[in-house]
C-alpha cells in the first residue's frame, strides 16, 4: 500500500485542528553537562567540571510535546510533587505550549527527576552520557488524587479529539484512571512499559519488541515469529491498532487488514533513542484523528521518530522538520 506525498502533507496540514488529553507518568529530565579534565584519584572515574545545566519535560510529558511541534492543542494531565522541580516541569510544559491546569500536586510524593551526567568538550565529537541517577516513588496514586485524575477525564474527554497515555509504571496510571480514559469513547492511543492487558480494548496499543517479548513469555527475534504470535496478541488485546517497534529493524504494524513491517526509514544516524517511543506513538494518534489509515499514520510516525533520534536527550520533530523529511523520502511498508 502506498500512500501519496500529498496525503501525508494534507495529514501534516490537518494536525493543528485537533486537540489532545495526554495522560502519563510525569519527569522532570535533568542533563548535567561537563568537560572531562583528568581520573579521579577517589576512583578510577572520569572529573567532570560542570559547564551547564539543562531541564527538559520527560516521561509521560513527552507525547504531548510531541503533538505541540505538530502545532496539536494539548491538555497534559498527571501528577508531580509540591517542590521547586514539579513547579520548574508545569513552566517548561507552559513555555512550550501545553495546557497544564490539568497536573495535580501530591505533596506525599516528589516529583520524579531523571539526572543524566553528560561529558562534553573538544575530545568529545557527541555528547556522550555517563551515568543516569532516578529520584523517583512508586508506590501506589493517593485514592482521593486518584479520583480527581479520573474526573478530569471524564470532564475534559469530550472536548478532545483523542486521548494519549503514557504507561512508565510510576503509579499515575491506575485501574480506575485507564477506566476513565477507555470509557470515553474517544480515540485512545497507549505506549505501556510491559502492562499490556491492563490496556485492553483501547484503539491504539504500541510497545517495543522487549516489552512484547516480556509480556508473551516468547522470542519475536523473526518475521514468521512476529507475524503469529502478534497478530494474537492484537486479537486478545482487543485493538484496532497493534504497533510494536522493532529498533533497527523498523516496526510492526498489526490491524484487521493484516500484518506489515517497516524497514526503518535511512534517512539520519542514531544519536540518542530517547524520545523515539514516545513519539511514534504521538504522532500515531495525531495522524489516526485526522483520518489516516494505520498503514500511513505508522509510516508518519516512524519518520518523526528518526528525525528524534538525530538529536541529543529528549527531544521532538516539528513540522518543518517532518515535512522536509518527506520530501527527501516516501516510507513505504513491507507486507
Amino acid at each position: 500500500m502506498m500512500t501519496p506525498q500529498h496525503d501525508y502533507r494534507r495529514i501534516l496540514d490537518a494536525i493543528p485542528q485537533k486537540r489532545f488529553l495526554v495522560i502519563g507518568d510525569l519527569y522532570l529530565d535533568r542533563y548535567i553537562f561537563g568537560e572531562p579534565v583528568r581520573i579521579s584519584r577517589e576512583a578510577p572515574v572520569l572529573v567532570l567540571e560542570e559547564r551547564n545545566i539543562e531541564h527538559r519535560p520527560g516521561g509521560g510529558a513527552a507525547p504531548g510535546l510531541a503533538l505541540a511541534a505538530l502545532g496539536a492543542h494539548v491538555q497534559q494531565l498527571g501528577i508531580i510533587g509540591d517542590d521547586p522541580e514539579g513547579a520548574l516541569l508545569r513552566q517548561l510544559l507552559t513555555e512550550r505550549g501545553v495546557e497544564t491546569n490539568g497536573i495535580l500536586v501530591d505533596p506525599s510524593r516528589p516529583t520524579t527527576v531523571k539526572t543524566r551526567v553528560v561529558a562534553i568538550g573538544p575530545y568529545n565529537v557527541l555528547p556522550q552520557q555517563l551515568v543516569r541517577v532516578d529520584r523517583q516513588v512508586r508506590h501506589p496514586l493517593d485514592g482521593h488524587l486518584e479520583a480527581q485524575l479520573a474526573d478530569l477525564i471524564g470532564q475534559r474527554a469530550a472536548s478532545v479529539d483523542a486521548i494519549v497515555l503514557s504507561d512508565y509504571q510510576s503509579g499515575a496510571l491506575t485501574p480506575r484512571v485507564i477506566a476513565a480514559a477507555l470509557a470515553s469513547g474517544k480515540l485512545t492511543a497507549v505506549d505501556s512499559q510491559g502492562r499490556l492487558d491492563a490496556f485492553r480494548g483501547a484503539t491504539v496499543v504500541k510497545c517495543n519488541r522487549a516489552e512484547a517479548e516480556r509480556f508473551l513469555g516468547r522470542s519475536l527475534a523473526s518475521r514468521a515469529e512476529r507475524a503469529t504470535e502478534l497478530t494474537a496478541l492484537w486479537q486478545a488485546l482487543q485493538c484496532r491498532v497493534l504497533v510494536v517497534t522493532l529498533g533497527g529493524e523498523g516496526a510492526a504494524l498489526v490491524t484487521a487488514a493484516g500484518y506489515w513491517e517497516f524497514p526503518p526509514p535511512a534517512v539520519r544516524a542514531v544519536f540518542d533513542v530517547t524520545g523515539a517511543g514516545d513519539t511514534v506513538l504521538a504522532v500515531l494518534a495525531a495522524a489516526l484523528s485526522v483520518g489516516a489509515d494505520a498503514v500511513a499514520a505508522l509510516a508518519l510516525a516512524q519518520l518523526a521518530a528518526s528525525i528524534v533520534i538525530g538529536k541529543f536527550g529528549n527531544a521532538q520533530a516539528n513540522r518543518e522538520e517532518l515535512q522536509a523529511t518527506l520530501d527527501a523520502y516516501a516510507p513505504l511498508p513491507d507486507q
